[in-house]
């Protein structure tokens, strides 16, 4: 799986690294500096059932509204869920649709 960025959306393509971050080096006791403060915990509620869980968790900047996961010849598009209480964690993402990869 490759990770891009969808230029004509400004949508950033979820996978190994979102968003420039290198995930697969991050560890549970690893400690996160200063720069804490600009990532969040997400989670993808909703989409295809056979997606795997691995990918329904994600660290992404709290500026991100909508995040595309690639899966089985296409994307899966969710977005920020506008009705949630403030501060609360994770914050959930909602699939809004799929589109496929032009070939």
């Amino acid at each position: 799986m490759t990770d891009s960025s969808d230029s004509a959306t400004g949508v950033r393509t979820a996978g190994r690294i979102v968003n420039d971050d290198d995930r697969s080096a991050w560890s549970a006791g690893t400690p996160i500096g200063g720069d804490a403060a600009s990532i969040i915990d997400v989670v993808l509620e909703g989409g295809p059932n056979n997606l795997p869980a691995e990918q329904r968790s994600h660290r992404i900047s709290p500026a991100e509204h909508k995040i595309k996961v690639s899966h089985y010849g296409g994307y899966e598009h969710f977005e920020r869920d506008s009705v949630r209480v403030a501060d609360e964690l994770p914050v959930v993402f909602r699939w809004t649709g799929r589109t496929r990869i032009a070939e």
